[in-house]
């Protein structure tokens, strides 16, 4: 009961994504053959909340909730990064959907994209057993 709060933000999350249109395989291919601005715009518009959201964390030094410092890590640049976006990006396109939206879709009635939700779990699971092989 006290892990409720998590799925009520789940809930409004999914609802804010099927509402926008954000898990509409239609969108999603209109993306990426730039037919429409309409996926770039709500992308775009998270990226410009989450860069300022940032900017406000360590501008004001904002804690958790429990009063814990955040700490955001500089990140390094690696080649992994280009080959695992464009591997994220050949999945998207394919799919027709990112994970965000995955148990979105499946709530609003879409089963066969319980194929997409195993495959990205299979992927993580994989991931995570090769982790330890990959050049860091």
């Amino acid at each position: 009961m006290k892990n409720i709060k998590f799925l009520l933000v789940g809930i409004l999350f999914g609802t804010v994504l099927t509402k926008t249109e954000a898990v509409s395989w239609f969108r999603i291919q209109e993306m990426f053959r730039f037919q429409s601005f309409h996926m770039y715009g709500i992308i775009g518009s998270a990226v410009v909340v989450g860069a300022i959201s940032v900017w406000l964390i360590k501008r004001f030094n904002i804690k958790t909730i429990d009063k814990q410092e955040i700490i955001i890590p500089n990140k390094q640049f690696s080649k992994g990064q280009i080959i695992g976006g464009t591997i994220f990006g050949m999945g998207w396109a394919l799919a027709g959907a990112c994970p965000g939206p995955l148990y979105a879709l499946l709530g609003a009635g879409y089963p066969v994209i319980l194929v997409v939700i195993l495959s990205a779990l299979l992927g993580t699971w994989t991931y995570a057993w090769l982790n330890p092989k990959l050049p860091h």
